[in-house]
Order: structure tokens, then sequence, then C-alpha cells
């Protein structure tokens, strides 16, 4: 299998699986805003989230590469790239018309989906299980919870967050 994809230090069957688990969480994600007919949906977290994994392999497998080539990277900064980019992203999904604010949800759903992916890539399991976990408590259990404020919100004047 070197042959055809080349050397890595992360084993195959381990690349497999965060990616997976990347794309897994990315989809548990998207399905809430799915659901609510958003344009962030399934797929655009299940990308976010792949991506996110993939630049982390790719932080990590270049630390390792440059390591042992005697120089010192740092592999942190690949999170602070995506924190830009995934930013910059989030950014576009927010609208503001007539003073009401629009996709402030689907936009930090965007960055977890991001901040999931890093985890599930950088091979930190514990963590991108227990933030999709809260992130789906979140999306769904106080979604309920925010529209039993609905009436008394309408009659004050204020806007939605999504």
């Amino acid at each position: 299998m070197n042959a055809l994809l080349g050397a890595s230090v992360i084993p195959f069957e381990d690349l497999l699986w965060r990616l997976g688990a990347a794309a897994l969480f990315g989809m548990l994600l998207g399905i809430d805003r799915e659901i609510r007919g958003k344009s962030a949906g399934i797929r655009t977290h299940m990308l976010v989230a792949l991506s996110s994994a993939t630049t982390m392999l790719i932080a990590l497998e270049l630390f390792e590469e440059l390591s042992g080539a005697g120089k010192s990277p740092d592999p942190t900064r690949a999170i602070q790239g995506l924190a830009q980019a995934i930013g910059f992203i989030c950014a576009g999904v927010i609208f503001v018309a007539r003073g009401n604010v629009r996709g402030l949800t689907t936009a930090a759903s965007l960055w977890m989906t991001s901040s999931v992916g890093m985890a599930a890539g950088a091979g930190m399991n514990r963590i991108a299980v227990t933030a999709v976990v809260l992130a789906l408590l979140i999306l769904t259990v106080l979604w309920v919870v925010t529209r039993a404020f609905e009436p008394w919100r309408k009659a004050d004047g204020g806007d939605r967050d999504d």
C-alpha cells in the first residue's frame, strides 16, 4: 500500500478511522441544520469536519517528517490557520437585514464542526465525541427551550439567531 499511497507515520487504518469519524461527526451536527432547512446542512458540515481533520493529519505528518529532518515545526499553526479560514466562512453565513441578524447558529455550528474535525484528525476522540454530544444537546434541546420564549421575543421586537 505504501508504494501506491506513499509512506505515512499514521497507519492507514488509523487515518481512515480519523477521517471517517470526522465525517460522521460533521453529519451528526449538520442534521440539525438540514432539518431546519438551512443552507449549510449535512454535506457542508461533513465537508468542514473532513477538511479540518485532513488539515490536522497533514500537520501531524509534516511535524513527524520535519522533526526527523532536524527541524522544529509547529503543528499548532494548522489550528490557527483553520480558525481563521472557518471564521471567514462563518462570516459569510451571517446576514443582517433591517436590524435582524440571521445565521448565527449555523455559523456557530460550522465553527464547532471544524473544531470537532480537528479533534478527530488529531486522534483526540474523547474530545471529539464529548464536543459532538454537547453540541447536539445545544442544537436540539435548547432549540425547544428557546421556542418557549418566542412570544416574548416577538412582542419585544427581538430577532432570531437562525
